[in-house]
């Protein structure tokens, strides 16, 4: 499936660097294997074991770097949202009895574990998370571009909460088709998001704009033959609304 994949995004023209980002159930030396045989790079979430513990353990403290994220993370062991933290890398083997072992960069980040208020505590707490990677990119921006899947993710979700909400059909076209109007449905979607001008609207979901920029609580009048759309007093997404309104009548 991975051979398959790549050989597609090259003859649809990517001719740059392909890396592939995976987590623990793709974390394999066969995946890391398909991945240099093809010309692309890898970044992908090992499993934990002694081995990566005794890695992560071996790294000196004067080693970690601070790291910002542009939009906050998922902690995969809290569920909370986490905008900082430390990263950190060492070099790792997979398979080294093998005779075909792998060395590559293990990436850590590392995060503060969570104590509830007013709790003293000797020393801090981290929680650590790795991944392994063969890109050339330096250790923070290798952990920003890896943490970045999490936004995919979002959308998955946003999308598997809406229109794939239908799929599949018993038939092949006719998922195909609606494959690609869910597509094209959720780029209008935030295209309207970002000609609506209103912050909170950027990052919300779909179901959120749909609520309040396209299901509008009004009545169409044509007088005159002249259609008049009549919006509701005081209604909270009014600004949005005509803001997009606005732009799209001007442009």
């Amino acid at each position: 499936m991975l051979a398959e994949t790549i050989a597609t995004a090259r003859r649809a023209g990517a001719a740059g660097e392909i890396t592939v980002r995976a987590d623990a159930a793709y974390g394999s030396a066969e995946v890391m294997a398909t991945c240099q045989r093809l010309g692309a790079t890898f970044s992908l979430v090992l499993r934990t074991n002694t081995a990566i513990t005794r890695a992560i353990t071996a790294i000196g403290d004067d080693a970690w770097t601070p790291v910002s994220y542009p939009g906050a993370v998922t902690d995969p062991d809290t569920g909370e949202l986490i905008s900082d933290a430390e990263v950190a890398e060492t070099t790792y083997t997979v398979k080294p009895l093998s005779p075909h072992p792998i060395t590559a960069r293990l990436i850590v980040r590392r995060v503060k574990a969570h104590h509830p208020a007013d709790t003293d505590t000797l020393m801090p707490a981290w929680r650590y998370h790795s991944f392994f990677t063969n890109t050339t990119d330096d250790t923070v921006t290798a952990d920003i571009n890896h943490r970045g899947h999490a936004v995919i993710e979002t959308v998955f979700a946003d999308l598997i909460d809406g229109p794939l909400a239908h799929l599949p059909s018993g038939v092949f076209g006719a998922n195909a088709a609606w494959l690609a109007l869910t597509a094209i449905s959720h780029n209008l979607m935030r295209t309207l998001a970002a000609l609506s001008a209103a912050p909170r609207l950027r990052a919300a979901r779909g179901a959120t704009l749909r609520r309040t920029l396209i299901a509008v609580p009004a009545r169409l009048a044509r007088p005159a033959r002249t259609p008049i759309l009549h919006l509701p007093r005081h209604w909270p997404s009014q600004h949005a609304f005509t803001t997009l309104w606005a732009a799209v009548n001007t442009t």
